[in-house]
């Protein structure tokens, strides 16, 4: 009895090719996605982002404050005391007391220091940084009040010839104020973009040899052509690596902007689409390359080796983009971050700073998909010539060669 068709093997030649790769990719998003070490690893990198940003704002979070005292023969610099501290942008709360209670309560920590009368201040240790300047300036003014009555002056009469308005100040070229602020954001998010990167590159070239050492690579190979099976691997890990990039943004920006360490705003989305964005066109170029390698390999011990030249340029890029984020003018930043395959990490935390034009992001953006489309041609024809051979390592030549055979 001949065998019915739905009972028959399934044949490449039954397949289309986008037919052939989105199978494929549905296989390694559904059964990478249930691997225990993705959720794993998934959850230590939530744990850790979270941490991270509820540390960071409960101890740089808060702004500058003083409880300072004033004794009886101070109280009069309540009023420079309050606008030397709205000059400096600090908070200053007041507390009028007598010397002795001043003595008590600094003693115990209730207040940081206390001006008890003209050039008289008591502190539990030192008086430094901000504080010191802000009493100094409050002494002072006690002491030339003083002064003048005793030449015969009248300190409000002086007081009021000496407010003035503040200096208008018109600035030809303002600072972004929220630069800084999204320069942090992409920091952070390049540091998730280079582990997802590499993480994500080098789980594919660690599928591509356990397919090849298993053999289970002549099984899918008489289903699917080889490079539907690299583009669904591709793709099918690529759309995994984005699910938990997105998954890990949005709960660190919910958290983020639940503790108050930002606002929900521009310079927040900014860096995240960055982000997101390089990260397609960065795993697109380094899971090919990666892909490519390791099929000149059967073991996994070796895959070590011939995936080194992508890890060092994924190293290099992360420092590159460590150092552009402190100096985004510097030509060789504007250099690195449109030459591909730098820019996929060197691009955001530059252009997070806010001083980037349109056209180096398109120009970046551009030449890396050319990159990406280069590449791809390449490392699909190596694909072909070295996936089904066991054995020793390839050499790119031999596994160049071997597509024609």
């Amino acid at each position: 009895m001949s065998a019915t068709p739905s009972s028959r093997p399934v044949q490449a030649s039954d397949l289309s090719t986008a037919g052939a790769v989105r199978l494929v990719a549905r296989r390694e998003f559904v059964e990478r996605g249930r691997d225990r070490s993705f959720l794993v690893s998934t959850a230590v990198t939530l744990l850790i982002l979270v941490a991270v940003t509820v540390i960071s704002t409960l101890v740089g979070g808060d702004d500058e404050s003083y409880d300072v005292g004033l004794g009886p023969d101070a109280a009069a610099a309540a009023t420079t005391l309050q606008a030397q501290a709205a000059a400096l942008d600090v908070e200053v709360s007041i507390r009028e007391v007598t010397p002795e209670e001043a003595r008590t309560l600094v003693q115990d920590g209730d207040l940081d220091a206390a001006l008890t009368a003209p050039g008289q201040a008591v502190v539990k240790e030192e008086l430094e940084g901000t504080l010191r300047a802000l009493l100094e300036q409050a002494s002072a003014g006690l002491v030339g009040e003083e002064r003048l009555r005793q030449a015969g002056i009248d300190p409000g009469q002086v007081r009021a010839a000496l407010d003035v308005a503040p200096l208008r100040i018109e600035a030809l070229d303002p600072p972004d104020e929220d630069a800084e602020r999204r320069q942090g954001i992409a920091f952070v998010g390049t540091l998730l973009l280079y582990g997802q990167v590499f993480g994500y590159g080098f789980w594919v070239a660690l599928g591509v040899v356990e397919e090849k050492s298993s053999r289970v690579v002549e099984v899918l190979l008489a289903t699917v052509p080889p490079r539907a099976l690299l583009a669904g691997k591709i793709l099918g890990i690529g759309l995994l690596g984005l699910v938990q990039l997105l998954v890990l943004g949005v709960i660190g920006v919910a958290v983020a902007v639940a503790t108050g360490a930002v606002d929900l705003g521009g310079e927040v989305i900014t860096p995240m689409a960055l982000v997101l964005a390089w990260f397609l066109l960065g795993f697109a170029f380094y899971a090919t390359a990666f892909a490519a390698a390791a099929a000149r390999v059967s073991r996994q011990e070796d895959l070590q080796n011939v995936t080194t030249p992508m890890t060092l340029v994924i190293l290099g890029s992360f420092f590159a983009a460590i150092w552009a984020s402190s100096s985004p003018d510097e030509p060789l930043a504007r250099v690195l971050a449109i030459v591909p395959p730098f820019s996929v990490l060197v691009n955001p935390p530059r252009t997070a700073a806010g001083d980037v034009a349109a056209w180096e992001v398109g120009l970046a953006i551009v030449l890396m998909i050319a990159a990406i489309v280069a590449l791809a041609g390449v490392a699909a024809k190596l694909y072909e010539g070295a996936v089904l051979r066991t054995g020793a390592a390839l050499s790119w030549r031999e596994a160049w060669r071997g597509r024609n055979r």
